[in-house]
């Protein structure tokens, strides 16, 4: 089970990827995450995103496919390997295909997680957490019984600084200016399963699950 989620940011992604290590135990592998172990490591890949990061240069799409080539060749992605976060572009996901080619494998599906923008943005604006004990809450959605206190310790409720309205716009502005053809390009090769935003959190999961276990069975 070789899979890439796609959706835009806040749509779930990272919850459901989290969930699916649990069940399938197949690692999910995130760019950020790659590239701050492998300068944590001080590999050969890692020095030179080290050079590149420290001189405020953005790391090289080959430079990141190479760091997820040596992720892949590790004994716990032989089954498989779930790609949050990466490919972002069009020229990162067929320089993907080329790499998978090269190795011997390929993608076996992009999971899509349909969430409609004005609820992401509510997802995002209205998150608050506990300055306290770290509650999570959404304004929207499961408000405090107070408003900016906390239901459990009456701490502060806060904000991140950068979930604004103007920001989360932004980002999703990028991501269907870069992202969003993603989907055209896996839906060539019938590669794309949409997962409707239904049912909350295991719901959603439950969905994921089923396209997975056929991915998991033989034709």
């Amino acid at each position: 089970m070789r899979v890439v989620l796609l959706g835009a940011p806040g749509s779930g992604k990272g919850t459901q990827a989290k969930k699916l290590v649990d069940k399938y135990q197949i690692p999910q592998i995130s760019t950020g995450d790659l590239l701050r172990a492998a300068v944590a490591a001080n590999t050969p890949l890692g020095q030179q995103a080290k050079a590149l990061i420290e001189s405020g240069q953005l790391v090289s799409d080959e430079l990141v496919l190479g760091i997820i080539r040596e992720r892949l060749a590790e004994s716990d992605a032989q089954k498989g390997f779930i790609l949050d976060g990466f490919p972002r572009t069009l020229v990162q996901a067929d320089a993907l295909d080329q790499m998978l080619t090269d190795i011997g494998t390929s993608i076996d599906a992009a999971i899509l997680f349909d969430v409609d923008p004005e609820l992401i943005i509510q997802r995002i604006v209205g998150r608050r957490t506990c300055s306290g004990c770290g509650q999570m809450y959404n304004t929207f959605f499961q408000p405090p019984k107070a408003e900016g206190k906390c239901d459990k310790c009456s701490g502060t409720l806060e904000q991140r600084a950068d979930d604004t309205e103007e920001t989360i716009r932004e980002r999703l502005r990028i991501y269907e200016e870069q992202t969003a053809p993603l989907i055209n390009f896996y839906g060539k090769q019938d590669k794309v399963q949409t997962v409707a935003n239904e049912g909350g959190i295991d719901g959603i999961f439950n969905s994921v699950c089923e396209i997975m276990d056929k991915l998991a069975t033989p034709a």
